[in-house]
């Protein structure tokens, strides 16, 4: 049986959800809740799972993985059926680019551990958090629609026609971005894209909502 270790607002295990329903892999989803219990992905039953104390984590048979991105080649290279990525190298680097600006240079900045050091450990108020919060997303998010304006003729995805990581990664932060107010006015294409994502049975179908841990 597939496992993924999962909370429902995470925005890395949202990225793996969609993956996993976009190639119709079945899987048992398991909660990890990110804050109750002082935090359950730091009790010693998650972290013999995943000593990073990190959510997601996917078990695949004999196969455990962490880190969402890692996740996501994962599936892309065992089950290419449904391709998240493009076939030609410079289309597969661009989706790539795209992908890792959000999971590399965005959300670890925004994340649930990093807004609790600024709050708890630096005094920082709720104000200054949404100041950072904000920052962070306003700083990458030209360079993405810029990006995604290349395409904006070929379809109606991040590089047109195609579904691909991109697209996987957009989603859960055009969510976060919502979530936290973030001003959306400049960036049409990237509001574009989403509504057509989530109009995709296997988008929706992972939005944090409609999670069994949803609260």
């Amino acid at each position: 049986m597939r496992i993924l270790y999962d909370y429902w607002r995470s925005t890395a295990a949202y990225r793996v959800r969609i993956a996993l329903n976009l190639k119709g892999l079945d899987y048992q989803h398991v909660a990890v809740h990110l804050t109750r219990d002082g935090g359950q992905q730091k009790m010693p039953e998650y972290t013999g799972i995943n000593p990073q104390k990190l959510v997601p984590t996917l078990v695949d048979g004999d196969v455990r993985i962490g880190q969402s991105i890692a996740i996501l080649e994962y599936l892309e290279e065992s089950y290419p059926e449904i391709p998240i990525l493009p076939c030609d190298p410079a289309n597969r680097a661009r989706a790539r680019q795209a992908a890792l600006a959000i999971a590399c240079d965005i959300h670890p900045l925004n994340n649930l551990r990093v807004l609790g050091f600024l709050t708890r450990d630096m005094g920082i108020d709720e104000a200054g958090k949404l100041k950072w919060y904000h920052h962070w997303i306003l700083e990458n998010f030209p360079a993405l629609e810029a990006w995604a304006k290349d395409d904006a003729d070929k379809g109606p995805y991040f590089l047109g026609e195609q579904v691909t990581i991109a697209d996987i990664c957009l989603v859960p932060q055009m969510f976060n971005a919502r979530r936290f107010d973030v001003p959306l006015d400049d960036f049409p294409r990237l509001v574009e894209i989403d509504q057509a994502l989530n109009a995709i049975d296997a988008f929706s179908r992972a939005a944090p909502a409609n999670q069994p841990d949803a609260e």
